[in-house]
């Protein structure tokens, strides 16, 4: 099912905070958003939200610069506060179900000069297991090192993260997220910065994800690839134009009305969708 929204947000200021209960919204889908605004000094950045995640899927958060992903995603999980709005996971608040949610943030608003190595990192994933501050085991010391496998890092368990190139950081968080075995995962800009190897490895843990039965919303800039690594796309432009499976939704005419028609790889786009979902 496809949702269609006019994206034009009118300048005016935020309005007055008002949270929707669980009755008014009773959705019990990975991700459920209602009625969300959000505003930074009275302005919204974020107006009238409403999505449901597809169960299973892989979903692509796609909008230009300052359309409100990583907004969107951080208020969900509580990070920053929302003007008005309810958000519910898997139907309930987001304290509540922590455990089944993996966030996996931009490298740019990570602290890289925290004191501590790979293995740790990984580790902080297993949290939920081990008991906060309490020593970790060498029990949960291989199995972190087991993630670090899976993302092609073993070899750099010892090495603090400082020392860790982009993609490398990038790996290094993933394992991390995998480790907390959650069932949904909200990853913001995981390609941004990376090389061509540590992309390929982020599609195929995106794909044992999904074959696993677990959801992902994924905020990406790259509008050519979205095809070709996920299942379902969120265009958004602070206000959500639409929403749905690739085929349906991820048109041109859509994304012009994203991007307000100012993207010279529109017609690109369009081209490879007429060569089908998966063309590489």
């Amino acid at each position: 099912m496809t949702r269609d929204v006019n994206p034009a947000v009118s300048p005016g200021d935020a309005p007055t905070p008002r949270a929707a209960s669980a009755a008014e919204h009773p959705s019990t889908a990975p991700l459920a958003i209602h009625d969300m605004t959000v505003a930074y000094h009275r302005r919204p950045v974020l107006w009238d939200i409403d999505y449901d995640a597809a169960p299973g899927k892989l979903t692509a958060l796609v909008g230009p610069n300052g359309s409100g992903k990583t907004t969107l995603i951080k208020a969900a999980v509580d990070l920053i506060p929302r003007a008005s709005g309810d958000v519910r996971f898997f139907g309930a608040p987001y304290h509540t179900v922590r455990h089944r949610v993996g966030y996996v943030p931009q490298r740019g608003s990570v602290d890289w000069d925290f004191p501590v190595n790979a293995l740790d990192v990984v580790a902080m994933g297993l949290y939920k297991q081990i008991g906060w501050f309490r020593p970790v085991s060498r029990r949960y010391r291989r199995e972190a090192m087991e993630y670090l496998e899976r993302v092609g890092m073993a070899d750099y368990a010892r090495r603090q993260i400082s020392q860790l190139s982009g993609g490398q950081q990038q790996r290094v968080f993933l394992a991390r997220a995998l480790a907390q075995q959650a069932d949904l995962y909200l990853m913001d800009e995981p390609f941004v910065g990376v090389d061509a190897a540590t992309e390929r490895a982020i599609v195929v843990i995106l794909q044992e994800l999904r074959a696993a039965g677990k959801t992902a919303l994924v905020v990406h800039h790259d509008i050519q690839t979205v095809p070709e690594y996920f299942d379902n796309v969120l265009l958004l432009n602070m206000r959500m134009v639409a929403t749905g499976p690739i085929a349906d939704v991820f048109t041109p005419e859509n994304l012009r009305a994203t991007y307000g028609g100012k993207l010279a790889l529109l017609d690109q786009v369009g081209h490879r969708m007429t060569l089908g979902p998966h063309h590489s």
